[in-house]
């Protein structure tokens, strides 16, 4: 889509777009599938989960799909220029990766449960790429906003990265680190593939089921017990 977009290296910070003090444009104030609001206030006791895995399009519905989950909208996490532009980050200059936000009721979803589909719904293993989509922005990522959010997807890279290996897949490249700033995307890539049905999704999974979670199969689990 830009000429830029194959940028293969994250920017360094001294040679990152300067940025903005404010957003350049709006945010809706409602999720337009869930109807739930986008930027909050979420319930009390809801938790917040931050992904990137290739084009935030499909990730998102991904997300907004699940049971449990109360509001999902995508953004720009993970770089250094603060209320970026969709063109700016697919300039590779903001150091930023395309993001998901993700609301969710521990009661009825775990942390674990996301990070499952997180890890099935990609390929984890390809860099600064998505299957066509290359660049930093479509790298894969996992953000945290607890210690306990850290400790958890790092057991879980563990665990998934041993069954990637029985499958002759390479190392995980996946990015994971507490949660920086979270910007919020252009108003029309929130919710995309709801209003735009048959638009474009890139996300193809390995195939390799993740043994936490959902992502958890009988004979797996049986074969460790």
């Amino acid at each position: 889509m830009f000429f830029t977009r194959k940028k293969k290296a994250i920017v360094a910070k001294d040679a990152a777009l300067a940025g903005r003090a404010a957003s350049a444009f709006d945010v809706p104030e409602r999720h337009a599938v869930l109807g739930t609001p986008l930027m909050g206030p979420h319930p009390t006791g809801s938790e917040t989960a931050y992904v990137g895995l290739g084009c935030f399009w499909g990730a998102e519905r991904i997300f907004w799909q699940l049971d449990g989950v109360i509001s999902t909208a995508v953004g720009y996490q993970g770089g250094y220029t603060p209320h970026p532009t969709y063109e700016e980050v697919c300039s590779g200059k903001t150091g930023h990766t395309e993001a998901v936000k993700v609301v969710f009721d521990p009661s009825r979803i775990s942390y674990e449960d996301l990070l499952a589909h997180f890890w099935e719904e990609h390929d984890p293993t390809q860099g600064m790429r998505q299957g066509g989509d290359v660049g930093t922005q479509y790298r894969s990522a996992i953000y945290t906003t607890t210690d306990a959010q850290l400790r958890t997807a790092e057991a879980s890279r563990d665990a998934y990265a041993a069954e990637l290996t029985r499958a002759r897949y390479g190392d995980i490249t996946t990015e994971i680190g507490p949660a920086g700033p979270f910007y919020y995307a252009e108003d029309y890539h929130q919710q995309y593939l709801h209003k735009v049905p048959y638009g474009y999704c890139g996300l193809e999974g390995t195939g390799v089921s993740c043994p936490i979670g959902l992502g958890v199969n009988a004979e797996t689990t049986a074969a460790r017990a």
